[in-house]
């Protein structure tokens, strides 16, 4: 666009046809942030394109065929008595804002992540069609789960992981159970409906064209001889425990298969060229006795080399356990650490939905909560595959514009080493010096007066932040990967290591001195998101100089005074509200604030965990953003894998944590825990000095006593035991054991 004769050309056909001059609405756009080499990531251009082309066609369907059975999204969003009703009128795209909620279902190291929504539809596939559980009774009455506005779910996390969804009506009770399991190699999705009617009925399963993000098409359906299978589109298929007794199958011309389901005329087979084929299989279900259907998918059709049935049970022998006398955070524990291990196959993934990709940021985080709990070889694997993402130029790049990546990288990694007490390998050294020299290559040098001059270029980085700018988030990151390489290094090459640690020490300098003209110029110490922002929501990006980095101090009183701020101006019932893009609840970004507060010892850390764990759905998920009217989900992934790693790391280091060159243990164990008599443990928890598992006797001789027992990687480090409501107390060395 660039090119005068183009720029010309695209003005007046514009202009020939009456719409406004694009060029010159891009520059006006442009105009409102800094000027940058990327003006947004293509990655993040394309999902934003495909995402918005579903809420076209969605527009074009729902809205006309209210009387369809829609996912629960649907028939919440589109009501105008519910709370999550929100006016279309000048919308062009109909998009789930109001209940992106959704849970996955699978096997250890399988890829494919089935998702159940909060009423039981489940979508096997990758963003593919639904099936669907309904109870009819003979007198007319219809259990349709999506529009019932109770219905009890729940995240079975022992055993095979399961989510499960009861659903009743005036004498009709449906219940539902998805799970993954494996069959001859092949993993199988699988969906058990338990029917229960006072009269006679049927039970249905329905298959649907929809999912939790609308519209998913289906062109032909056709029912097996044995009448106890789907061939969908030729080439999917599901397996039915018994052979349907009637089975119906409608197009979108002749409405949904849901006014079908009386019809006398049996269907074996359904086209429909626009892709809105629906179908149901009806089995006959006897007054007061329970009908039980099972529904088979096969996720894969070759056999893979997965783990077997026992895979569960060794997943859970392999991390930190945690012991708790609150049963909340004991389950959204135990589903956090399960959520980390479905979205670990292979890469890491911070959903497995609209997020099911991968980005350096997201991975960092989980990777780093993977660590934290014990599950090293998971981490190990997805770090094994950073280098191949590698630009020749050292830039790891998973989209364009992000500076955030390579300190996060180099972070990340020293992480691994540290809690694993290992020396990087030499296949490691270029990966880790490319990596740095980019940051060094990065920075702003030439630029000597102004407010940005040496810092990273403006970028996109975290997307809730702003329009590009130069974010302070992208140099801490960069401060401490090139922290993290010197350390890498320190052994093999020195001369190098060195060099980098230089260079981070002048990094530092330059965002010193920057964050002193911010001072001036805000008249208070807090850090805003970038040299010329105001204090905003956006300041929540700054909190990485304290978690999870660890660049500057404890009690620092900038990174304090921006946690006064956001505290003040910026949370909503408990919660960081971001105000940009995300315009939700953030879980995630409150345990930031949480763990900024716990390591300055403020106990207003708990307040923040405890509304984090009211924020989450039924089976133990957070979406990345959550309505603060209805708390459905309203953007992003509807199961957020890094809220899970977040919730873990934040127990982990209430238990045990880092502090520089000393452990702290059980700094931010709830007061409330100790007015009981039971243990309370957690471990074993990896560290940079070694292997640690706490146990907490609360009332041990009339006071709480906290052992530990470790396997150091060297000396036993100092240990600070800060037991909240307690005297802190420095740890006699090689005792194992704390009275308070």
């Amino acid at each position: 666009m660039k090119w005068l004769p183009w720029r010309f050309v695209v003005k007046n056909v514009a202009r020939k046809h009456g719409f406004l001059d694009p060029i010159a609405l891009l520059a006006k756009l442009h105009g409102f942030a800094q000027p940058s080499e990327v003006g947004e990531p293509i990655e993040l251009l394309r999902a934003g394109v495909v995402f918005h082309a579903r809420g076209l066609i969605n527009s074009r369907v729902i809205q006309h065929n209210l009387d369809w059975v829609w996912p629960y999204w649907i028939e919440r969003q589109f009501d105008p008595r519910d709370p999550s009703f929100i006016p279309r009128a000048f919308s062009i795209t109909h998009i789930n804002l109001s209940n992106r909620n959704w849970t996955a279902v699978g096997h250890p190291d399988c890829d494919e992540l089935p998702v159940v929504d909060p009423r039981g539809l489940l979508t096997p596939f990758f963003d593919s069609w639904s099936l669907d559980g309904w109870l009819m009774a003979d007198d007319g009455r219809c259990l349709l789960p999506s529009r019932t506005k109770q219905a009890k779910q729940w995240q079975d996390v022992h055993g095979t992981v399961s989510v499960n969804t009861d659903s009743a009506l005036e004498g009709l009770e449906l219940s539902s159970r998805a799970w993954v399991q494996i069959e001859n190699g092949i993993p199988v999705c699988k969906l058990r409906l338990q029917a229960k009617s006072d009269v006679a009925g049927s039970v249905i399963l329905a298959l649907r064209p929809s999912n939790p993000e609308g519209i998913s098409f289906i062109n032909r359906v056709s029912l097996s001889e044995n009448r106890d299978a789907w061939t969908i589109d030729g080439k999917r298929s599901v397996t039915f425990s018994e052979p349907a007794e009637r089975h119906h199958v409608s197009d979108y011309r002749n409405g949904d298969v849901h006014i079908h389901l009386t019809d006398l005329e049996d269907q074996s087979e359904g086209v429909c060229d626009v892709g809105m084929v629906t179908a149901a299989a009806l089995f006959s279900i006897k007054a007061g006795k329970t009908r039980e259907i099972t529904a088979s998918i096969p996720l894969s059709e070759s056999q893979a080399r997965l783990p077997d049935e026992s895979a569960w049970q060794k997943e859970r022998e392999g991390h930190a356990q945690l012991v708790c006398p609150e049963p909340r955070y004991q389950f959204l524990y135990d589903a956090a650490v399960v959520s980390l291990i479905l979205h670990s196959p292979d890469d890491v993934y911070p959903g497995p939905f609209t997020y099911k990709r991968f980005w350096f940021r997201d991975a960092a985080f989980i990777i780093n909560a993977l660590l934290g709990i014990g599950l090293t070889s998971r981490a190990e694997r997805a770090l094994s595959r950073f280098p191949e993402r590698q630009t020749r130029d050292g830039y790891f790049r998973s989209q364009e514009g992000e500076w955030d990546a390579n300190g996060e990288v180099l972070w990340v990694l020293k992480r691994f080493f540290d809690l694993t007490g290992r020396r990087p390998e030499l296949l490691w050294h270029d990966p880790i010096a490319d990596g740095a020299r980019w940051i060094t290559r990065k920075r702003l040098r030439k630029e000597t007066k102004a407010p940005h001059a040496g810092l990273l270029p403006a970028g996109f980085s975290a997307e809730h932040l702003g329009p590009n700018d130069y974010y302070y988030w992208d140099d801490f990151w960069g401060i401490s990967g090139l922290h993290a390489a010197a350390d890498l290094l320190d052994d093999s090459s020195p001369t190098e290591s060195q060099s980098f640690r230089e260079d981070a020490d002048d990094f530092t300098k330059a965002v010193d001195r920057s964050l002193e003209l911010c001072q001036q110029r805000l008249k208070r110490p807090g850090m805003p998101a970038s040299p010329y922002r105001r204090l905003d929501a956006g300041a929540i990006g700054s909190l990485a100089a304290g978690y999870p980095t660890q660049l500057c101090a404890p009690d620092d009183p900038r990174l304090l005074d921006c946690v006064e701020f956001l505290l003040e101006r910026c949370f909503v019932d408990g919660a960081f509200y971001q105000d940009m893009i995300h315009s939700g609840l953030n879980a995630y970004l409150t345990l930031h604030v949480a763990q900024v507060l716990l390591r300055a010892g403020d106990s207003r850390y708990l307040q923040l965990m405890d509304s984090v764990a009211d924020l989450a759905s039924p089976t133990g998920q957070w979406p990345e953003a959550i309505h603060p009217g209805t708390r459905g989900g309203c953007m992003g992934d509807g199961h957020h894998v890094w809220a899970s790693a977040e919730w873990v790391l934040m127990v982990r280091n209430c238990f045990v944590r880092e502090e520089g060159k000393r452990l702290v243990l059980c700094g931010g164990i709830p007061e409330r825990w100790l007015d009981q008599n039971e243990p309370i443990s957690f471990g074993p928890a990896p560290t940079s000095f070694g292997t640690v598992s706490i146990t907490i006797m609360p009332n041990a001789n009339g006071s709480p006593e906290v052992k530990w027992a470790a396997d150091w990687h060297n000396a036993e480090p100092p240990i600070d035991v800060k037991l909240p409501g307690y005297e802190a107390v420095v740890a006699k060395p090689g005792e194992g054991v704390a009275r308070l």
